[in-house]
């Protein structure tokens, strides 16, 4: 399985400016910029992108290991806040918080807590980040 995205950057950093598109046309032409990413800028940014791939990846992960201990979830949110800061090498991810609220019918709490640990470690995107992951997540 393959997923694309492609990218166009025009002049230099600072007053530059690029779009992103995906494959899927879900963004198309998208605006990124120098403000965008280190600034408030109109438009998005990698890290924007990262932390929305990450928060998606890691609610349908949940869902999988409720699946596959019997429970349906009736609903999950998750938001990711991606720290992007300038360490010795050079600017870096170095955190992705992971905050979710699950409603499941007919599970315990250390059930759903194991299953929630379950599907942080074994979602693609957790995989992919080197960074350090938390989880802060409620069942109601």
């Amino acid at each position: 399985m393959l997923r694309k995205a492609s990218a166009v950057w025009n002049g230099n950093l600072k007053e530059g400016k690029g779009v992103i598109s995906t494959e899927s046309g879900v963004l198309k032409d998208t605006q990124y910029s120098f403000s965008t990413r280190f600034e408030s800028g109109t438009g998005t940014n990698p890290e924007e992108l990262i932390a929305a791939a990450h928060a998606g990846c890691f609610s349908m992960a949940l869902s999988a290991q409720l699946a596959g201990a019997g429970f349906t979830a009736e609903s999950i949110e998750t938001s990711a806040v991606i720290t992007f800061e300038k360490t010795e090498p050079g600017f870096t991810l170095t955190k992705s918080a992971l905050t979710t609220v699950a409603k499941v019918p007919g599970v315990d709490q250390a059930t759903f807590d194991k299953l929630a640990a379950d599907a942080k470690a074994g979602c693609p995107i957790s995989r992919v980040l080197n960074t350090e992951i938390t989880l802060d997540i409620k069942l109601v």
